[in-house]
């Protein structure tokens, strides 16, 4: 913004007939003093200019890509490392050096730790200090119980109210778990995976159902890294073909064998993770000292 009545009166053209140009110049005199206070910056013959935005806001490699991009990129690779266990449960997460390893600047950063928060995976302390989300393992057993019991019920209310078209969303999403499976690729699994059975909760018809699955599978995904770790990556058909067998019997309408199934594949995954958690993996206990 210039420091001229002309200037003035095109952005305020009002004021400008009401007041004198020599008015309007004390009035930018003391705008100027004001936006110089925040930027810093000002003309060599004194008069404004913009403020730019923050140091913090700007990127550091001088660029400035797009916002929803940079902010897709951090929040896509630190969930993918968390859901592998690359970023282990309860280790610091600290925004300079995500800043420094993302060569952006700290706005992004914060806007998708936002988002991985609002999805359990990651805390902020009291302290203003974030982490990735502890796993409470004394829980387990009451986390299993309740995932157990919501695959029975989310499953047999979709073999009763499911439509034509939910079922092929679902077959569909089983398609794409099969191929992740094939290419063992873990983080895929565990997101297909997840959508797989909350579209089988949609179809059920019962939103609070919907959303108390939604919340156990989101709790789990992490756990079922062990799942998966528990086969080295590698899924037997056997438990792969359990998905085909509950979706056609909820395509049939068959509650009985949609129930039966569903917790057959429940208690499958809940022996395995508990197995592999168990398992000891002491390589140095009959070492002679």
């Amino acid at each position: 913004m210039q420091a001229s009545g002309g200037a003035f009166g095109t952005h305020f053209p009002l004021l400008h007939n009401l007041w004198s140009n020599e008015r309007i110049a004390r009035f930018l005199s003391t705008e100027c003093f004001f936006l110089a206070s925040l930027s810093e910056r000002t003309t060599k013959d004194g008069n404004c200019i913009m403020a730019p935005r923050p140091q913090e806001d700007r990127e550091t490699n001088g660029t400035k890509p797009k916002r929803g991009l940079g902010v897709s990129t951090v929040l896509e690779t630190l969930k993918r490392e968390i859901l592998e266990l690359t970023l282990a449960p309860g280790s610091p997460i600290d925004e300079s050096e995500l800043s420094q390893r993302f060569n952006m600047s700290r706005t992004p950063i914060r806007e998708a730790l936002i988002k991985l928060a609002n999805d359990g995976l990651v805390v902020t302390l009291p302290n203003r200090a974030t982490i990735v989300a502890p796993l409470d393992f004394l829980e387990l057993p009451s986390f299993y119980d309740a995932l157990t019991l919501m695959y029975r019920v989310t499953t047999r209310l979709a073999a009763q109210n499911r439509t034509s078209a939910e079922v092929a969303g679902i077959r569909d999403l089983q398609h794409q778990y099969a191929e992740a499976v094939s290419n063992k690729d873990v983080y895929r699994m565990i997101e297909v995976n997840r959508h797989f059975h909350s579209a089988i909760a949609r179809a059920g018809k019962n939103r609070y159902y919907t959303e108390l699955f939604d919340r156990l599978l989101d709790e789990g995904r992490r756990l079922l890294r062990f799942y998966y770790s528990s086969f080295n990556d590698e899924l037997p058909e056997i438990y792969l073909d359990e998905h085909e067998l509950m979706v056609s019997a909820i395509e049939a309408g068959d509650v009985a064998e949609a129930d039966r199934i569903a917790k057959q594949h429940a208690d499958q995954i809940v022996r395995q993770i508990q197995s592999y958690i168990v398992n000891d993996r002491r390589v140095n206990a009959d070492v002679a000292l």
